[in-house]
Formats: C-alpha cells, structure tokens, sequence
C-alpha cells in the first residue's frame, strides 16, 4: 500500500501538473492539513519534503511552503493530441473539447456558443452592482432566495407584459442560468428511463442533460427553416410515449430556425392533447432581427403545458449566470426542486440585472446588439458564398447568431476539427448536435464576434480544408 505521506504528495504535484496551483502559490500550512486530511505532523512534514527534493516547492522561513518557480518546467501538464480522424467520439468527449478550445484566447472563435464581449454593456453593469447591493435591504439576503429578487422577477414579468404574456412575478424562479432553468424543468418531469423527444438536430447541452439524468432522446426531424416535423413528432409520440419535449421554437440553436405562429400554436396543442409537457428554451428570443419580437410557444398555450424558460447571458449579461424559469402547471414542483438543488441564485448579480433593467437603458442596448449580430450574420453568410466548395448550404436565421453550414457529402466536419486549430480557429462539428452522431458534413458558425480580416481568413481556409477533403474521396 502506497505509504500516506507518498499519496499526499502525489496529489499535491498533480495539482501543481494541471495547474490548479502555480508558481508561488502558498501550500496550506502543516497545521491546516493535518486538521483536513487527519494526518500527523511528521506525515505532512514528509509529503512535503518529498516535493521539495523533486523541485515542486520550496521553504520559505517563517512563512511554510510555496511551489516552486521552476515548477512548470519540470512538472508541466501535457495536452492530449488530437484524436485521429478515426477515433471513436462520446458527445461529452467532443463537446468538452470544444468548450477547452474556446478557452484559448489565441483561437478565434467560429465554434464558440458565445458572443463577443464588448457587445454588452459591461461598464453600466457594474455601476448597476453597486447601485443595487446599496439598495439591498439585509431581509431581502433570506427571504428571497428560493425564487430571487422581486424587483427583477418583477421586471421579467414586465418584458413578458410586453408580449401580452400576463406573468406573475411568483410565478417565476430566478435560476443560475438558463441551463439550470431548463435542468429544473426537467428533473421537475421525468423520473430515469423516461423518453424525453429534442429536435435534430439539437442543442448538446440538452443531450448531455439526458445522459445525466438517465433519460433517452428521441430525435425529431428539424427543418432548417420552420423547425421541427410535427407530423413525425405525433408518430414517435406514440411509439415512445415521452414525458417531456425539450425544444427551441424561436432562432433555434444551431440551424437558426424559428417555428411559424400557426405551426407553434400547433405544437403546444399536440403536445398538451398528449400530456407531454414541453420545455421550452427561449434564450435568444430578444435577437431578433426584424422590428418586432417574435412571440414564444408559450402563448399559445391553453392548460399550464409549457414550461418556459430565459435567460440574459446571451443578450445582456454574460457570466453573470442569471436565468430563469415558469413552471406552467407545474410551478409548485418547480420552485421546490430549485429550494433542493442551489437553493438561491447570486443575489449580487440579481440586484445589478434589476438596478440595470429599471433605468430603462435595455432596450437601447438591444437595438444596437441585434444590429450589430444582423450585420455580422451578412457578412459571414457573404464570406460562405465565396468560399465554399460548390454544393454546400447555409442557414438563413432571422435572429440569434449561429449559422448552419452543410458542406457537400465526403466532407468529415470532425476532422476539420484539429486542422482548424492549426490554421487558428475552433469549429463546432455537426455530430456534437446529434445523440446518433449525425450531421458529418456540418457545421455551426458563431456570428457573435465584429467582423474583421481575420474572420475572412479563417472562412477561406475552412472552404480550402473542405475542397482538399472532396479531393481526396
């Protein structure tokens, strides 16, 4: 058996290998880790002894111990290489290396989910964090937790009035996100093994939702222009008997496409005719481009059958990490998982977002936001048609900024993945959008970023690396 003082510094120097402690970091103090960890004195003294001899840390008098400066050389992390185009793939594997790609601030971001940052208005949120801390009464830290912050549940309520959506502040629960909105939802519904029915293709984050809570997808046909196949949802609503239906309806991550009002309408009766409840994922319903909003499934709906969820990460306030969600008739479940799973959302980012949406600047904002994402949709939509091979097909959303790109058959958009590294730019491959892998041939392009030079190059080298792959069948 590995003696304990081996196993602490074991661990120790894998923390210092993956860069969870750097140079200079201070180790915690033999005292502190022998309360932690229950070891002794003389265990730790030689744990860490042990990593002074292998030059990870070094003594300080008076002060204890700190990684070593020449510690990155000699214990540096190794980046796996990227897989062979043969290489077998889960969907978690992929999409955890798109989310480590879009890390690399060299890599300019085609495949990333995120817009550019200096889109938002990230000065005037944070006057709006000290404005609304200030005004925060210390009641309110207690007992507005579990559902959030009135004001700014109250200020949702009032975009949705907008809609003529009439939405009670309690009825809506402030989330750490959309992700978790749409998570609640879920876990709200079904119970393992249930089918849950996601378009194709989808979302991944919905797909690694279901591999997570047990629960199997049943992918429904998705029109790049008007969404998903209703016709083919009713056959495997009978074939399969899902509890949940997990669908965008407006610009619809990654196709783009926005179900017409009749065919929305449409939906939510079949699926409440079926008591299938739908979780409705609205989080770029304030991009769009045309003048006037686009108005969700969830108007339409007649018995409580649409849980429908927000978020302004997308287009106010990203990595703040406030989302939110209506439970429809299954409110009451909802606000409870919430209480059970992350009891409250930041209260500070909640005050800032209220503080922010009362002084009536939002709308303004997002004026020059869907401008900005429209004109740079057109110019990568104009860039594509130049440089793809011949064949090849584009979206054409009327909000959000993704584009779909289908390449010509014989084209392996994972393959393309580690080549576009090379050439500087990540890519988001079809087959993450797929729990059957599907959609080799494609991909999803961010248009979230100002256009520029660099942009052009990188859509002329990912039409050169499409022709070279054609080349070869």
């Amino acid at each position: 058996m590995t003696p304990r003082y081996q196993q602490l510094a074991d661990e120790l120097a894998g923390m210092i290998a993956q860069g969870a402690l750097r140079a200079g970091d201070r180790l915690p103090s033999v005292r502190q880790t022998c309360q932690s960890r229950g070891l002794s004195a003389a265990t730790v003294f030689q744990a860490y002894h042990l990593l002074e001899a292998r030059g990870l840390v070094q003594a300080a008098a008076r002060s204890g111990y700190f990684v070593s400066t020449h510690a990155g050389a000699a214990q540096s992390p190794t980046r796996p290489s990227p897989a062979s185009d043969a290489a077998p793939h889960t969907i978690s594997e992929q999409i955890f290396e798109l989310l480590q790609s879009s890390r690399e601030r060299g890599l300019l971001p085609l495949g990333s989910a995120f817009p550019a940052t200096e889109l938002f208005p990230l000065e005037r949120l944070r006057l709006a964090l000290g404005a609304g801390m200030r005004k925060l009464e210390p009641w309110q830290i207690s007992a507005e937790l579990p559902l959030g912050l009135e004001t700014l549940r109250r200020q949702i309520a009032l975009r949705y009035l907008r809609l003529g959506l009439r939405v009670a502040p309690e009825d809506i629960v402030i989330t750490n996100g959309a992700l978790e909105a749409l998570q609640l939802c879920l876990q709200t519904v079904t119970r393992p093994g249930d089918a849950v029915l996601v378009e194709s293709p989808c979302f991944y984050a919905a797909l690694q939702a279901l591999e997570r809570f047990g629960l199997k997808a049943i992918e429904v046909p998705t029109d790049r222009a008007e969404g998903a196949d209703l016709q083919a949802m009713a056959r495997l609503i009978a074939q399969h008997r899902p509890r949940a239906c997990w669908l965008m309806s407006s610009f619809q991550n990654p196709l783009g496409c926005t179900l017409p009002p009749d065919k929305k309408r449409a939906l939510v009766a079949l699926l409440e005719a079926e008591d299938v409840a739908l979780i409705e994922d609205d989080v770029y319903a304030e991009l769009h481009h045309g003048a006037e909003p686009v108005l969700p499934a969830k108007a339409f709906e007649q018995r409580g059958g649409v849980m429908h969820c927000g978020s302004f990460s997308k287009c106010l306030a990203p990595g703040y990490r406030i989302g939110w969600a209506l439970g429809g008739r299954w409110a009451p479940q909802l606000q409870r998982s919430k209480l059970m799973s992350s009891l409250s959302s930041s209260l500070p980012a909640q005050a800032a977002l209220a503080e922010y949406l009362q002084d009536g600047s939002f709308d303004a904002h997002l004026r020059r936001l869907r401008e900005a994402l429209a004109r740079q949709m057109r110019r990568m939509a104009a860039a594509l048609a130049q440089h793809m091979p011949a064949g090849s097909r584009v979206s054409e959303p009327a909000g959000g900024y993704f584009l779909w790109l289908e390449l010509p058959d014989g084209c392996d958009s994972l393959a393309l993945l580690p080549r576009a590294r090379e050439q500087g730019f990540s890519l988001a491959p079809g087959p993450l959008f797929s729990a059957q892998g599907e959609f080799a041939a494609c991909l999803r392009l961010n248009c979230g970023h100002p256009w520029g030079p660099a942009w052009e190059t990188a859509i002329a080298a990912l039409g050169d690396m499409a022709r070279a792959q054609l080349a070869q069948r």
